[in-house]
């Protein structure tokens, strides 16, 4: 996958390519409460035993390989050998990007960090014209990240979520709408 992903690097993180060798950091991490509920509700609750080696497996690998997909795992720079969060592009309509990280890494700036790196590359490596992110209404901390990134929310929709049914936002950004909020930060 190297070949058609490549390593993307922030301020603060290295982000890597996911590979099969990333099941048991994930499957170690992933399967909290916390970082689940306001995930799609097609991610398997509770999470099974092989729940991170099937998906990467099964959806990632296949998804990454066919250039409909892009994960990368999120390592601090200071310990690259520590998977501690993943985030997702997808090909799609209504659904562009993805994310999660461990929430002891949370409120530290680095999933924004992620999201600009990802960003760019969306627009300027794949050449998109709109991204698109739903989330939950009650998840604050991804609106907060959207807010930031100059997205604009463009409607509501109930959508089916691991913790159930909730009003979700959906989010939205133009290439160009990007290269003028970059140009401006």
């Amino acid at each position: 996958m190297a070949d058609l992903i490549p390593n993307l690097e922030t301020q603060r993180l290295l982000l890597k390519p996911l590979a099969l060798d990333d099941a048991p950091a994930i499957q170690t991490i992933f399967p909290q409460w916390e970082i689940v509920r306001f995930l799609a509700s097609h991610v398997p609750w509770p999470y099974p035993p092989d729940g991170a080696e099937s998906f990467l497996r099964d959806v990632a690998l296949p998804g990454m390989a066919a250039g409909t997909e892009w994960h990368w795992s999120l390592r601090p720079k200071t310990e690259p050998g520590q998977l501690i969060g993943v985030i997702s592009l997808l090909v799609g309509e209504k659904n562009n990007r993805g994310f999660w990280i461990a929430p002891e890494w949370r409120g530290q700036g680095l999933m924004s960090e992620a999201v600009v790196a990802v960003t760019d590359f969306w627009f300027e490596a794949l050449g998109h014209d709109l991204l698109r992110a739903p989330k939950a209404v009650e998840n604050i901390a991804s609106r907060r990240i959207s807010q930031s990134s100059g997205m604009r929310m463009v409607g509501v929709e109930t959508h089916s979520f691991v913790s159930g049914e909730h009003p979700a936002e959906i989010w939205e950004i133009t290439a160009a709408e990007w290269r003028a909020h970059r140009a401006a930060g």
